[in-house]
């Protein structure tokens, strides 16, 4: 492992306003590892860089899961996560059906907070519209040959400062195209944060953009009816007479913040809202507005859909972000951001 890492307090320079999507290297990263059947202390390493056997499990039969969160700064200036006692309870889902150790909830916090307090100069500011990106990873690194689970494994958590999932900032309306090819099967691995599930899908996403769509919108493996969502985000529709729609399905991500926003629709903006099966065609002359939401999307607002060879407006809002998605992002950014009151105790402050 390399030498303790010092925070540093000074802020980067660099141009947080027009950051994209992508990685930038930070200066620390913690890691732990699992062997023996226990996990070590962990700690903080400068190297980006994990030097992992060529049998590991991980390459070859993707033994691999993993979180995504985001360090917010409030206007107080307090660095705030969201929900992150969620984000620790779905990765243990997706390491025991995978057949790898559970990262403990105790390591999993420590390993976020100091990777977020050593690397405090690259927390984009308050009112800059970035914030800092979390990845804690598991992987199977031990050697092995036959298709069977590591033998050891590494549980990293590292950060980058990252703009808007997709390229406009703030509110940006996207469009998606129906994929003839299945993201899961049912009883498959699709309600699990895993590596595989999202190798399988970047053809769907290749094929959607040829089409001059942003990304996939993926309906049921079974009878090709039902939505299930978004090749990197869950899915929300707001119907003609009000109500808030999520699709419920087996095979899709329980989506922190889809579970977040309809809690919030529900309570605190009186919508009435529901968890079902969505049929795209049976029932999309009924749509007025949708979205997709996730960590890295927080709300994306859908303007149109292509499915059956042809573009499909969703309302009458077109390219323009409609009045329920502008309540229900300006909700749950201000949570996230500290300037709104935090009813649910959702946000968890890092002490720098």
């Amino acid at each position: 492992m390399d030498a303790k890492v010092n925070m540093q307090t000074e802020k980067k320079a660099l141009d947080w306003a027009n950051l994209s999507f992508q990685y930038l290297r930070t200066d620390s990263r913690f890691s732990a590892n699992w062997k023996d059947g226990s996990w070590n202390e962990g700690e903080l390493v400068s190297s980006e860089l994990i030097a992992v056997h060529e049998g590991a499990p991980s390459l070859h039969y993707a033994q691999q899961c993993f979180e995504g969160m985001k360090a917010q700064t409030a206007s107080d200036g307090r660095v705030l996560l969201f929900r992150p006692d969620l984000n620790t309870e779905r990765m243990d889902l997706a390491a025991a059906r995978l057949l790898m150790p559970a990262v403990p909830r105790e390591l999993f916090m420590r390993g976020v907070e100091e990777a977020v307090r050593a690397n405090y100069a690259w927390i984009p500011p308050f009112g800059s519209g970035a914030s800092l990106y979390i990845r804690p990873m598991l992987i199977g690194v031990g050697e092995n040959l036959g298709l069977k689970p590591a033998r050891e494994f590494e549980f990293r958590v590292f950060v980058s400062p990252v703009g808007p999932y997709y390229k406009q900032a703030g509110l940006s309306v996207i469009s998606l195209a129906v994929s003839d090819v299945d993201r899961a099967a049912p009883r498959g691995t699709g309600s699990y944060k895993v590596g595989a599930n999202y190798a399988g899908g970047l053809l769907a996403t290749k094929l959607a953009q040829e089409v001059g769509a942003s990304e996939a919108l993926y309906l049921d493996s079974k009878e090709a009816r039902y939505i299930d969502e978004a090749g990197s985000a869950n899915i929300l529709i707001c119907t003609k007479d009000g109500v808030l729609l999520t699709p419920k399905s087996d095979a899709i991500l329980p989506s922190i913040t889809r579970r977040s926003i309809m809690t919030l629709a529900r309570e605190q903006l009186g919508m009435s809202t529901q968890e079902r099966p969505i049929d795209l065609r049976a029932e999309f002359s009924t749509f007025q507005e949708a979205a997709a939401c996730g960590t890295a999307a927080v709300l994306s607002p859908i303007g149109k859909i292509w499915f059956d060879g042809q573009w499909h407006e969703v309302g009458d809002a077109g390219s323009n972000v409609g009045p329920t998605m502008q309540k229900v992002y300006d909700l749950l950014v201000g949570i996230q951001r500290g300037d709104l009151e935090d009813k649910h105790g959702w946000c968890h402050e890092v002490s720098i």
